[in-house]
C-alpha cells in the first residue's frame, strides 16, 4: 500500500512577518517585567535610591573663657519707704501723703532732680490682732509708699539718706552702686576675655600635639549689671539726728564678660 509523501511546510512571507512581530512582543514583555526587578536591586525597598556620602568630621576645640575689669562706680540707687498706720484707711493714706511730701522736699533740697525719683510701690493693707481661740480683730490700716532714687554724686549718698530719714522715711531697703555708661569697662573685659581664650586654645593644641586652626564661632555672655549691697534699715527718724552723716563706701564694681569659642585643629 502506498502512503502519501509528507509535505514540507513552507512559510509564506505573511506568516514570517507575524512570527517576527510576536517574537519582538515577547522580548519587550520580558524586558518590562525584568526592569522592576533590576530597579529593586539598586534601591531600598519602598524608598528612594540610596546615596551614601562620606563625610569626615574635622576635629575642633570648644572652649570658654572670661575677662574681668575692676572699676569705681559713679552712681548709686537707694530704695526707701514711708510706712504709716491709723485706725481708718483714709487717715493712714493722709498721714503717709503728708510725710512723703516732706520727703520729696528734702530730696529737692539735697539736689536730687525730679527725673531721678520714681515711686516703686504704693500699698494699703488692713492690720489685725490675732489672739488664740479668738477671731482676728481689726486694729487699723497701714499705708506704705516706696520710692527709688538715683544719686549721681556719690559724696552725697550718706547725707541724702540722713535727709530723707529726718523728713519721715522709716524704712530703707538697700543701696546699689552702678555705672552711668558701662561701655568702656565692658570693652576692656571683652579684650581680656579674647586673649584668655586664645591662650587657652593654644595651650590645648600644644598639649595635643596638633596645630591650632582658625576660629569657627564665638559667642558672648555676661556683661554689666548693678550690684546691690544691703543697708541697715532705719526704724525711727531720730536715728539720723547725730553729729555726723551716715558713712557709705562705694568700693569697686566687677564687670565680667564670658565668651565661648570653637577652634579648628589641624592634624
Amino acid at each position: 500500500m502506498n502512503r502519501p509523501a509528507a509535505r514540507a511546510a513552507v512559510a509564506t512571507p505573511a506568516v514570517s512577518n507575524r512570527l517576527l512581530l510576536m517574537s519582538g512582543a515577547v522580548m519587550a514583555a520580558a524586558a518590562l517585567f525584568a526592569a522592576p526587578a533590576a530597579r529593586a536591586q539598586s534601591q531600598p525597598e519602598g524608598g528612594a535610591p540610596m546615596v551614601i556620602h562620606a563625610v569626615a568630621d574635622r576635629p575642633a576645640l570648644n572652649l570658654s573663657a572670661y575677662g574681668e575689669v575692676k572699676t569705681a562706680p559713679d552712681m548709686a540707687t537707694i530704695s526707701f519707704g514711708v510706712v504709716t498706720e491709723a485706725t481708718t484707711a483714709a487717715e493712714a493714706m493722709r498721714l503717709n501723703a503728708t510725710r512723703m511730701n516732706e520727703v520729696m522736699t528734702a530730696l529737692r533740697r539735697a539736689g536730687i532732680e525730679a527725673r531721678d525719683v520714681q515711686t516703686s510701690g504704693l500699698n494699703l493693707s488692713a492690720q489685725y490682732d490675732y489672739v488664740q481661740n479668738e477671731p482676728p480683730r481689726l486694729r487699723g490700716y497701714q499705708a506704705n509708699n516706696r520710692v527709688t532714687v538715683i544719686i549721681n554724686d556719690l559724696d552725697a549718698v550718706g547725707t541724702t539718706a540722713d535727709a530723707v530719714v529726718a523728713a519721715g522715711v522709716n524704712q530703707i531697703d538697700g543701696i546699689s552702686f552702678g555705672l552711668k555708661d558701662p561701655t568702656s569697662a565692658e570693652n576692656q573685659a571683652r579684650q581680656i576675655a579674647v586673649r584668655n581664650l586664645q591662650a587657652k586654645a593654644a595651650l590645648y593644641a600644644q598639649a595635643l600635639g596638633v596645630q591650632l586652626g582658625g576660629i569657627r564661632s564665638l559667642s558672648e555672655g555676661g556683661g554689666y549689671s548693678p550690684q546691690p549691697q544691703p543697708m541697715l534699715q532705719y526704724a525711727r527718724a531720730e536715728m539720723a539726728q547725730d553729729s555726723g552723716s551716715t558713712p557709705v563706701a562705694a568700693g569697686q564694681l566687677t564687670v565680667r564678660i564670658d565668651i565661648t569659642g570653637v577652634y579648628d585643629l589641624v592634624r
